[in-house]
């Protein structure tokens, strides 16, 4: 269980993913609480259910459950930040960004964890989501702390191939014909029944 299921999971054209995956979670210049921490948090911000249980369930025997809950944390304020920040940048307003966000932050200066953990955390769920704004700012943040530019991007590349094995994954699914729960969808021709579709239950895998 864990990565290792992910990569076996992973189809024979997704072998760069499967090698890369091996890869960031095993030769990494981040310590065990970062390298787990931004696996988490990037799988949260990727959606898929199977690359999150199994990434959650091996993280869990190397870090503590504090240092998972503010990983799961980072992905949550982030899949606000990255929007509310993201949104005001693109419209290309500079009056938008004299305008208070009036949007609750707190756990970013109270995350449970170290402050530096938790930004390159952020960063990596900004890297999934395309926030160049929240990119620069806990890069920024991050090199204050003292962190390296190596570590900012053994982030990065932690936060792309997660989001890789994910979409590969997702993909697989529905050309399988199952949706997100795991259920198989079998079409029922058009007009025969109050739904085009009924669910039967499957394995996803």
């Amino acid at each position: 269980m864990g990565v290792d299921t992910i990569k076996e999971a992973l189809p024979a054209y997704a072998k760069d993913t499967r090698l890369n995956l091996g890869s960031v979670t095993t030769t990494s210049s981040l310590s065990p609480q970062r390298l787990w921490g931004a696996l988490v948090a990037t799988a949260v911000a990727s959606r898929n259910a199977v690359v999150l249980r199994e990434i959650a369930e091996e993280a869990a025997k190397n870090v503590s459950p504090e240092a998972i809950e503010a990983a799961k944390a980072a992905a949550s304020i982030m899949a606000m930040n990255n929007v509310y920040y993201r949104g005001k940048h693109l419209i290309g307003d500079e009056a938008y960004q004299s305008l208070p966000a009036r949007l609750r932050m707190q756990v970013i200066g109270n995350p449970g964890v170290d402050k530096a953990d938790f930004e390159l955390w952020c960063l990596a769920v900004s890297a999934v989501t395309g926030c160049g704004v929240c990119l620069e700012s806990h890069e920024r943040a991050l090199i204050k702390t003292g962190a390296s530019r190596e570590h900012v991007h053994d982030a990065l590349r932690i936060a792309a191939v997660v989001h890789a094995a994910a979409v590969t994954l997702d993909a697989e699914a529905a050309l399988a014909g199952l949706d997100p729960l795991g259920t198989k969808t079998a079409r029922v021709p058009w007009g025969r029944g109050p739904s085009v579709s009924h669910q039967v239950t499957a394995s996803r895998w």
